[in-house]
């Protein structure tokens, strides 16, 4: 025990441990909530920075607080996968780090537990903790649903949330050292922007995809990181007896990115159920694979009832799907999908005669690659007439285009994404 909980702070040794890390956005607002006393929950898929961004944070505890006072515990290891149905055995963890750290039990004790959904009934052990010492529980899950159904009836008003999501544009200019922080440095820089851009919007943002320069070896990642969330997350979680069937599932959902759930034309095409793909379909949000938003209605059971548009929660993942030519107008749609979605998880589309793609706090947005055409721009243009009522502003993004046309905006991706 001893060897693992050393292996997992190298910090008590080595204050400069994570000075190497990439810095996140994420970072100022996770230590914002380490001055409260509530338990920080960090969540979003698997591998999108999580265990980074604890360790960012420990890095900066450690300029004030005692290195010993600082406890990181990563429950995937192995050696723990025998105890996850034993959540006694978390307190075994801990009392194995106060004999080995010693650490001064007059301050506070920063405990980081790391993919706290492997132990079955950890929130039980969390809140004892909880109530009873002066710990801060930091912890990081890769499942939605860490902090609903039996987990939020025990840990109810004692948890703070905040998503993770792979590298934005702007983390990922900083990434490939483009400085962007001035109209001046964007004007200089405006080349290295733009393919960036091109970059971005084809492999997504998730770092050990952007990092590699093989792009061989960047589909295998991205297709390594979707299995694993389906094969290691999902399959187990839910006791899955079909992987393939679900595997398949998503790869459909990859090749049909930004068009509309039939779940009746899906499982027909898969041979299954439509009961089976919607909950197949709900575990695949749930574990921030995909996301899917309702067409607006004014009353809200028509609108939970709508049919669903689909969306991937990184463009790299688009190009695991079975479509033979590259779709610009998808990659461009998804990546600004999830820009909005950051902002607003109430975010819907517009659809009767014709269709805005989203609509979001009194802004309706269309996204179309290229508007040279002009039955295309037209079409695009002519659609926020139709929907656009009082106090509505209008924003049409283009891939290369920023001008206006009577009262409707039109950006550019990167100044949007800026």
């Amino acid at each position: 025990m001893d060897s693992i909980l050393l292996e997992d702070n190298p910090h008590w040794l080595n204050k400069e441990a994570y000075s190497t890390f990439t810095p996140r956005e994420a970072l100022a607002k996770a230590l914002s909530f380490l001055k409260t006393q509530e338990i920080l929950a960090i969540i979003g898929a698997r591998r999108v920075g999580k265990s980074t961004l604890a360790k960012l944070l420990i890095h900066e505890l450690l300029k004030t607080v005692n290195a010993k006072n600082i406890f990181f515990i990563n429950l995937e290891k192995t050696e723990f996968i025998p105890y996850k149905n034993d959540a006694v055995y978390l307190e075994k963890i801990y009392e194995a780090y106060l004999k080995l750290a010693n650490p001064n039990k007059d301050e506070k004790i920063y405990f980081f537990i790391d993919e706290v959904q492997i132990f079955q009934n950890w929130e039980v052990f969390v809140k004892n903790r909880y109530e009873n010492s002066n710990i801060k529980f930091i912890i990081t899950g890769s499942n939605s649903s860490l902090l609903t159904s039996n987990y939020a009836t025990v840990l109810t008003g004692r948890v703070l949330k905040l998503q993770m999501q792979s590298f934005n544009f702007r983390e990922f200019l900083d990434f490939k050292e483009i400085k962007h922080s001035t109209k001046l440095e964007m004007t200089a820089n405006r080349i290295e922007i733009k393919r960036a851009v091109d970059e971005y919007l084809k492999w997504g943002g998730y770092y050990s995809v952007i990092s590699n320069s093989d792009e061989m070896i960047k589909k295998e990642y991205l297709k390594n990181i979707a299995e694993d969330i389906i094969l290691k997350d999902i399959v187990p979680r839910y006791n899955i007896k079909n992987s393939q069937t679900i595997r398949d599932l998503f790869y459909y959902c990859v090749s049909n990115a930004a068009g509309t759930l039939n779940y009746s034309s899906l499982a027909k095409k898969l041979n299954c159920d439509p009961k089976m793909i919607k909950e197949y379909i709900g575990y695949f949000e749930d574990n921030f694979l995909i996301s899917t938003i309702p067409s607006f209605h004014n009353k809200l059971t028509s609108q939970i009832s709508s049919a669903k548009k689909l969306y991937l929660s990184d463009n790299g993942f688009l190009n695991l799907g079975v479509s033979r030519t590259k779709n610009l107008g998808t990659s461009l749609e998804n990546l600004v999908f999830n820009e909005l979605y950051k902002n607003d998880e109430d975010l819907t589309y517009l659809k009767e005669s014709v269709e805005v793609d989203f609509y979001s706090k009194n802004r309706l947005y269309q996204v179309s690659y290229d508007i040279s055409d002009e039955k295309t721009r037209k079409r695009e243009l002519g659609a926020f007439s139709h929907f656009k009522k009082e106090g509505d502003s209008c924003k049409l993004i283009t891939y290369d285009i920023n001008e206006r046309v009577d009262d409707v905006e039109i950006q550019s991706v990167d100044l949007f994404l800026l």
